[in-house]
């Protein structure tokens, strides 16, 4: 089997810095996390917030830390640093090589979607932003690594899209058919990007990041690792 991730993203229009901020981190057992948070406020001082706890987390996963408590910890420190003031969306999406399992970390009061044994199911489980106050658990699950495991991990911005001008985006529709369609993450993570910015006429009202990841049965042979990365300079 090949796990798969796809991310896409784009800035809030005609603002030069995105407030998501999104880390890749391998872990001690040859696993790998990904990390999206989402700082409060817009533009530069939320990209200061976001990456604040980014760094945090990815530090604590590199060391070992068990997603939750690396979860709770990147909260207690934005408290302390913010004095309660100011919050950060956190998803963790973690690889356990060990367990052969996908452990999924949320403070999000977005939804997340999952989908496994051919069916997709909505994770809305009441979940808190981190920074607020002390002890802000996220909410877990672990769910083992197996054929056609997708997981769409998303900020605010996906679900807000087409708001503004009444006809908002339905996300579920958007990734039901996406799943539909048997597309690799990447394919898909665009996909749902596009048809956000369709519905936001292409000037994006808040900063949109998506991260897909999928369990692949097909997968190279030779055990060799890739990443690849698309950053457009203007």
């Amino acid at each position: 089997m090949e796990v798969q991730i796809g991310v896409s993203k784009i800035n809030k229009y005609a603002v030069s810095e995105s407030g998501d901020t999104l880390e890749v981190v391998e872990r001690p057992n040859g696993g790998m996390s990904v990390v999206l948070a989402d700082g409060q406020r817009s533009g530069k001082s939320a990209k200061r917030i976001s990456n604040m706890v980014v760094r945090k987390v990815i530090s604590l996963l590199a060391e070992g830390v068990r997603d939750g408590a690396a979860a709770r910890a990147a909260s207690d420190y934005l408290f302390a640093e913010r004095d309660g003031k100011v919050q950060s969306t956190l998803n963790i999406l973690s690889i356990d090589m060990n367990s052969r399992t996908l452990v999924i970390s949320r403070n999000n009061e977005a939804p997340l979607y999952l989908y496994m044994n051919n069916e997709l199911r909505v994770m809305d489980e009441n979940s808190h932003s981190i920074g607020a106050r002390r002890n802000i658990k996220p909410i877990i699950q672990e769910v083992a690594l197996e054929e056609d495991l997708t997981v769409v991990v998303f900020t605010d911005g996906l679900t807000h899209a087409g708001t503004y001008y009444e006809e908002k985006l339905n996300v579920h529709d958007e990734v039901s058919a996406a799943i539909n369609k048997d597309m690799l993450a990447q394919d898909m993570a665009d996909c749902l990007i596009n048809r956000a910015l369709k519905f936001e006429h292409d000037k994006p009202r808040d900063d949109i990041s998506i991260v897909v990841l999928k369990v692949s049965q097909k997968g190279p042979s030779s055990g060799v690792r890739r990443l690849s990365v698309h950053l457009p300079i203007r």
